[in-house]
């Protein structure tokens, strides 16, 4: 495919979206390199992404952009890239999220530095998805959040609860101080364990530094927050599993995730590479599957919207405070970082994306007060 048929490929997929290629709408992309076209229609969705970081295209509206090419579905549209198949391949061949590459994710993302983090979440550092409901702003949607799955778990004060995927201790700090909860958390991020040690010093909570599948014990709640985007296909029905056996026969298991429309065994070229490696998103057929035997279904709350209002905020406030983090971070990284907050906003406003609260009982138990979505 010669250099012009490419150009005019790819502007007619921008087309379909309504984008015009170098035109004056905020949702427009400007080229600055001419190679990008052929780079794009051969690579995808990495090509895309990198072009961006290099510099080859600008949007005023990066949110916007990608909101119209889901609503118009250009991916499908578009031939598989070599990246892609392969990383589909992999997830096929290989358990990408065992217990040796469990450690990956959080040295590749969630240690970048805390610096990082500080600036751009809230104060209680929650980097999950908030709830809006009657929030004015990102710190009382992030305690409403929190509030939220407390009630859901009907929690009293002493209860055990073990937290799988604890991020920086805010959701353990939390149900500690407000509901008396005494929360044993895990996580593969040597920044989230130290700071949430810290955090939570003088509580009744532990902190450790290791892989969910080591839990053992028994609790009265288990809860995951975050978790679940990096178990991957292959292990949903081991933590299902593992949950059950954690839980006392009167126990409630909640999962806070991102959820996808179609079941899949990777996420894009993009993400995999540069933002959460061995990641996945879980679609309903595959938790369902997963918990079959293991729970029952007592509530599935989807209020996927928020994450949306959640990204946005973090993407201001990234911006903000990138004066003072660019001493840090390259630029490259800061294109980087901005594509990734700004493409998944869209994802959840053209709703390509879900985010879902569900709560579990072990079968031939009831828990009528957890069902308040």
């Amino acid at each position: 495919m010669n250099n012009k048929r490419v150009k005019q490929t790819f502007k007619s997929l921008m087309n379909m979206a309504g984008i015009t290629v170098n035109g004056s709408k905020p949702y427009d992309i400007q080229v600055k390199n001419d190679d990008f076209y052929y780079r794009v229609i051969q690579e995808t969705t990495i090509g895309l992404g990198e072009s961006y970081m290099d510099h080859w295209w600008d949007c005023k509206s990066l949110d916007r952009f990608f909101e119209k090419v889901l609503y118009a579905n250009i991916v499908d549209k578009v031939k598989k890239d070599w990246a892609t198949v392969w990383n589909i391949f992999k997830s096929k061949l290989f358990n990408l999220q065992n217990r040796r590459r469990a450690f990956v994710v959080g040295k590749k993302h969630y240690d970048i530095g805390n610096d990082l983090y500080e600036r751009m979440l809230d104060q209680r550092m929650q980097y999950t998805c908030g709830y809006w409901k009657d929030a004015a702003n990102l710190d009382t949607a992030q305690e409403a959040k929190l509030d939220l799955v407390c009630k859901k778990l009907n929690l009293e004060p002493g209860m055990k609860v073990i937290e799988l995927g604890c991020g920086f201790g805010g959701f353990a700090k939390f149900a500690a101080q407000r509901y008396g909860a005494h929360v044993t958390g895990f996580t593969v991020s040597k920044n989230q364990a130290e700071y949430g040690q810290r955090l939570c010093k003088n509580l009744p909570v532990e902190i450790r530094l290791d892989d969910y599948r080591k839990a053992k014990g028994k609790y009265e709640r288990a809860v995951s927050i975050g978790l679940m985007e990096h178990v991957g296909y292959k292990n949903y029905r081991t933590y299902m599993k593992l949950t059950h056996k954690l839980l006392k026969n009167n126990g409630i298991s909640f999962v806070h995730t991102i959820g996808s429309n179609i079941s899949s065994t990777t996420s894009n070229s993009w993400t995999s590479k540069y933002i959460f490696p061995n990641s996945v998103v879980p679609s309903i057929s595959q938790l369902g599957k997963a918990m079959e035997g293991y729970f029952v279904m007592e509530d599935w709350h989807n209020f996927g919207e928020d994450y949306d209002k959640t990204l946005m905020a973090w993407y201001e406030n990234f911006n903000q405070g990138w004066p003072q983090l660019k001493n840090n971070y390259s630029d490259r990284f800061y294109r980087m970082w901005e594509y990734y907050l700004l493409s998944c906003a869209a994802a959840f406003r053209a709703r390509s994306l879900q985010l879902w609260q569900i709560v579990l009982t072990k079968p031939g138990k009831t828990c009528p007060k957890c069902r308040i979505s």
